[in-house]
């Protein structure tokens, strides 16, 4: 009897997979599927914000998180930790080493009317960082346009309050101060969840034409006015110590000549009493003595003196004698 291979060859078509293998490969992909969407990361300059059944449940710190996975909880990553600008009047167009900027058609955001009826063009940016993500996420629609239709409301009325040399000149910095408080008083109103750090004029500027041509004019002449102003604070500083230091020698010297005056009195003064002192003494003597000294005084400069009573009683007639006896001599 012959024999016969009943072994089935190989067949082009595979038997499927059992059963039991179907599931075990069902099970691993939910799993895989479980494991991924229950795990995220928060980045250093974030915070997440988890909602659990479209409700908030908590905000996440920096760092790999857990969350139920199947879309139960839902993650929001809101940078928190970044400072955030907004640029109105003009935009950055290339940013770099030498930053190139744009200011076509944005003319609606810095054309401004100020308190003294004058049109000015100002340039500015804000600064702002998220503080509260949630608030960020939810209480607002159209942030950004929320943002700037609020600051250019808070410029346009802090403008609109000044002359436009206050603008353009000292006023710059009480306007970006009250900005930033007003618009950060608005914001907490909204409830927007921001915090505005900076408000920062960049360019004021009349519009484009004689405007701009005489506000240039201005500025040269109070340029000007300064420079001359400076000048005469020099030249004054320079001699008004040199007439400060003449006007104290001057007093010195008439101090000094008041002090020798005064005391010069003091001693004339100081020997009339010493005199009057010995007068009272004995006043005979002290008169005669007085008599003899001024005489003596007085006469000691001249020469050729005659003393004589007043009644002549007992005058000689020598002079003439003397005068013919030295006019005999000369002959």
């Amino acid at each position: 009897m012959s024999e016969q291979n009943v072994t089935p060859g190989n067949s082009p078509f595979k038997r499927p997979p059992k059963p039991a293998t179907i599931m075990i490969i069902i099970i691993l992909a939910i799993a895989g599927i479980f494991l991924l969407t229950s795990f995220y990361v928060v980045d250093q300059t974030e915070q997440a914000v988890v909602l659990r059944f479209g409700e908030l449940h908590k905000i996440s710190e920096a760092g790999l998180k857990w969350k139920i996975p199947l879309g139960i909880d839902r993650v929001y990553k809101v940078p928190t930790k970044v400072v955030q600008t907004m640029q109105f009047g003009f935009r950055t167009a290339q940013p770099g080493i030498t930053t190139i900027y744009s200011r076509d058609n944005y003319d609606a955001e810095s054309i401004m009317l100020t308190g003294d009826l004058n049109i000015v063009s100002v340039e500015w940016i804000i600064q702002y960082r998220i503080t509260d993500p949630a608030s960020w996420l939810f209480n607002v629609n159209n942030k950004d346009k929320t943002i700037r239709d609020i600051s250019q409301s808070v410029i346009n009325e802090l403008v609109g309050d000044r002359a436009i040399l206050d603008v353009i000149g000292d006023e710059r910095t009480s306007i970006e101060i009250k900005g930033k408080d007003k618009m950060n008083e608005i914001f907490d109103n909204y409830g927007l969840g921001i915090n505005i750090i900076t408000v920062r004029l960049q360019n004021i500027l009349p519009p484009e034409g004689p405007v701009q041509d005489a506000f240039e004019d201005v500025n040269k002449a109070i340029q000007d006015m300064e420079r001359l102003i400076s000048e005469g604070k020099q030249a004054y500083n320079a001699e008004i110590p040199k007439a400060s230091g003449q006007a104290n020698q001057m007093i010195q010297q008439a101090t000094g000549y008041a002090t020798g005056r005064v005391n010069r009195a003091r001693g004339d003064v100081a020997r009339f009493n010493a005199v009057l002192s010995e007068y009272e003494k004995n006043r005979v003597v002290t008169r005669s003595r007085i008599y003899y000294e001024m005489m003596e005084e007085v006469l000691s400069n001249n020469s050729n003196i005659n003393l004589i009573d007043k009644n002549l009683d007992n005058f000689l007639p020598l002079k003439n004698l003397e005068s013919a006896q030295t006019g005999g001599s000369n002959e």
